[in-house]
């Protein structure tokens, strides 16, 4: 595998990630600023591929530990990679095991019940939608037993009041609010606008477990300027590391 090394939150993470395959970008970082934890609390992330969220999510918040796991085991070995590469092997740590195929194990007793969990979960669940990605990236688009299966491993994964927090194609979101509701409660709904006149391309949606409280829309994130800069000052802090997404 050809591997290139990049710096995310402005030089704070040290990312190496194949060159071919599926590469962390802009629904990474936003995952990253999604997770608001506190210090001591403990995070899951299912299908964290070389680690860009966990490392950036580590890194944001100081104290926090997070266990992800990848069913590829190239990927994984990244992900173990970097997590020495940036001196975290105190907090992160990740699995190789596969979601979708629970025969295969995924039990972390040691843990228990995480505070919460992550996802940016492939964005096609029916192969004849796919628009033929190259084959090193085709595991990280497709989810072969759906959707649903994703959530549910959220959702069982973190205790009563723990949250879920995933980023989705936006035209999905109907199919998310579905599957959420007989999981968990007390959802928002964040909007990710390529640019201020678009349409929603992406969403992010958290859920608390055993949550009641109505579902919340909140204000909308726009990424780009029509003209100057190649990112709105919102989206740059994020990028950066200088903001968060906050949930309330």
């Amino acid at each position: 595998m050809n591997v290139s090394e990049d710096r995310l939150l402005n030089g704070a993470v040290r990312l190496r990630q194949g060159e071919h395959g599926y590469r962390a970008g802009m629904d990474a970082a936003l995952l990253a600023a999604a997770c608001d934890t506190a210090p001591g609390e403990t995070v899951i992330e299912a299908g964290c591929g070389a680690g860009a969220v966990m490392l950036s999510a580590a890194v944001r918040r100081p104290g926090v530990r997070i266990v992800g796991l990848e069913r590829d085991p190239e990927a994984a070995a990244l992900a173990e990679g970097n997590i020495a590469l940036n001196g975290l092997g105190e907090r992160l740590s990740v699995r190789v095991a596969d979601i979708e195929h629970p025969a295969t194990g995924v039990a972390l007793p040691e843990f228990g019940k995480f505070d919460a969990s992550l996802a940016n979960p492939p964005y096609f669940d029916d192969a004849s939608r796919l628009r033929a990605p190259a084959l090193a990236k085709r595991g990280a688009f497709l989810a072969e037993a759906g959707l649903g299966v994703w959530i549910d491993f959220l959702s069982r994964s973190v205790r009563e009041g723990g949250t879920l927090t995933l980023v989705h194609r936006a035209d999905r979101l109907a199919d998310i609010l579905t599957l959420i509701e007989r999981r968990a409660g007390s959802i928002q709904v964040r909007p990710i606008h390529p640019f201020a006149d678009a349409p929603a391309g992406r969403v992010l949606v958290r859920a608390v477990r055993s949550g009641r409280a109505p579902l919340r829309l909140l204000p909308a994130l726009t990424l780009h300027p029509r003209e100057g800069t190649k990112h709105t000052a919102e989206a740059e802090a994020i990028l950066r590391g200088e903001a968060d997404l906050a949930w309330s």
